[in-house]
Parts: C-alpha cells; structure tokens; sequence
C-alpha cells in the first residue's frame, strides 16, 4: 500500500511508520517545514495548504495529529489549540482525501469521547458521546471526517486509550516518581484508566489500514480495563517499586486544573469490541503484559 501519514513524528506515528516499512508498504510523511526528504509533502493545515502531489496514488492516509493534553495547564487558548490541532487538520485531509479519491481514512480520536460518567459499564462503540470538554472535543474531532465518509472514503475513527510505551506518554513521567517511591494510586482509585500498549496501538492502525471490513469506530483499548488503583499496583510490581502514596483529587485538581476531572480521575470502561469482532488479536492483553513490554527489564 501507499500510505500518507500526517503526525508521523510523535510517538505513534514514529512506531507507526517503521511498522508499515518493515511490512513494504510506500509511507509519505507530511511535515509543516519545507520537505527535507523524497517521502516528504509540505502542507500548512491553518492555511488549508496540501502539497496537491502528497495524495497522488495514496491507497490510504492515516490523521494522528492533535497537541498534548497534558503538555502545559488547560486554559482558554490552549484548550483552544487542543481544538485546531485535531478539528482544523482533520478538516483538511478529509477534504483531500475526498478530492483524491483516496479509499481509506484512519482518524485519529480518543477514549474520552464517552466521557468520565460512564462508571462501571462497560463501554463499546455502540455507546454515545458523553458530556465534557474532552468529549465534545473528539465528537467534534470525528465529525470533521465528514467530507470524506460521503465521498465514499472508508473513514475509520481510532479512539485510542492511553498509549503505554518505554520512551514517550504517560509512562515517561509516571516512571521517575515511581523510582523515587513516589507512585500511588490518583484520588479514589476506582476510576478506570483506559490502556494500551504502543505494539499493539500500531497494530490495530495496521489491522485497520488492511482490513476492509473495518470501518467507523474502534476502540484501541486494551480488552482487560482496569481501575487507578490496579493500575498503579501493577506498574509497581513491573518496576519493583512500592506505591504508598494517594494523590487526592483535590491536590490533582491544583496541580493540573481542569484536566484532573475530564482525563484522570474519571475515565470509561472501555472495550475493544470492534478490533475484537473483526478479528485483531492483541499482543499485551493484559495490563501486565503491556506494561512488562513497555518498561523492560528491570
């Protein structure tokens, strides 16, 4: 296949493109500088600017841009930025992609496209948007891929939970406190933290690409959720270091703002339903997998 990658820089779409690679697939890259390669495509999404060369015989495009959530503390202008950064891009490519006549989408979203109130339940694709920030964010988020999907393009919605890998995420500034016996559980523990390991993120993006029976929402979670608290412990066990410390909400909430309530202490029971019924088989199905192949030996 000929695929176009845009966020092929950040930590996904870096596994991402080295995956497809090692598979033979033709990867473009579009970068917001001047092209320095001969797989590379300038485009400028706040202009609506695309090298018109960039889709030319592309077989599929893949969308992971979006800023960090947790990068700095939420207020207007960065919430703002959290917004441009995924609506204004995907806008962009879909209307490319329709243009192109390319045949398939992969969009990026989240988890928290169901929001923080669903408990318990367990959550599938089939589930609607809940309410919040976040939620509204990636309702919004997939709803820019709209151009695409009526032109006829195979537009898949990738609502990732968070990614676990050794050299980037969460994992990267959750592992100094632990070594220094600071990890714990986040305000009561029993909301569940939504997973995945970075293998299995760029499989299910591979599964995706080469699947045709995939189509509309998946969710790249892993298929064993688990709440904070069992979280927290087996990130303890995988690095050998005790967890003793409860972070209370409130402290979370003076540290972080906003983000405290719509991503980490309130969190869906996602499931993997789709990935599932279509077929894909997980790597690290089980937190502690995940987090063995992400931390190493220890």
């Amino acid at each position: 296949m000929k695929v176009v990658i845009a966020g092929s820089s950040g930590l996904i779409g870096t596994a991402l493109v080295a995956a497809l690679r090692r598979d033979g697939h033709q990867v473009s890259r579009l970068v917001r500088r001047a092209a320095a390669a001969p797989d590379e495509f300038t485009w400028d999404p706040a202009r609506a600017q695309l090298d018109e060369r960039a889709l030319r015989g592309a077989d599929a495009v893949v969308n992971l841009c979006g800023a960090s959530l947790g990068a700095r503390r939420w207020n207007g202008g960065y919430k703002q930025l959290l917004r441009d950064s995924r609506i204004t891009t995907t806008d962009v490519l879909a209307v490319a992609v329709a243009a192109a006549g390319v045949p398939t989408l992969v969009n990026a979203s989240g988890v928290h496209y169901y929001g923080g109130g669903t408990g318990d339940g367990v959550v599938d694709e089939t589930a609607p948007a809940g309410t919040g920030f976040l939620a509204t964010l990636c309702r919004d988020w997939e709803a820019a891929t709209a151009p695409a999907t009526e032109a006829g393009t195979r537009t898949v919605l990738l609502r990732s939970a968070v990614v676990l890998a050794r050299n980037g995420g969460m994992l990267s500034m959750l592992h100094p406190l632990y070594w220094l016996g600071l990890g714990g559980r986040l305000g009561s523990g029993r909301q569940y933290t939504p997973w995945i390991s970075l293998d299995d993120e760029v499989g299910a993006i591979v599964f995706a690409l080469t699947n045709p029976r995939v189509s509309g929402p998946i969710n790249a979670a892993g298929p064993a959720p688990v709440t904070n608290a069992e979280f927290t412990r087996a990130l303890g066990r995988a690095l050998h270091r005790p967890t003793p410390i409860i972070v209370p909400g409130v402290a979370l909430r003076a540290l972080v703002g906003e983000l405290a309530d719509e991503a980490i202490l309130r969190g869906p029971r996602a499931i993997p339903a789709a990935l599932e019924e279509a077929g894909f088989t997980f790597q690290h199905p089980t937190i502690g997998a995940a987090l063995a192949a992400a931390v190493g030996p220890v």
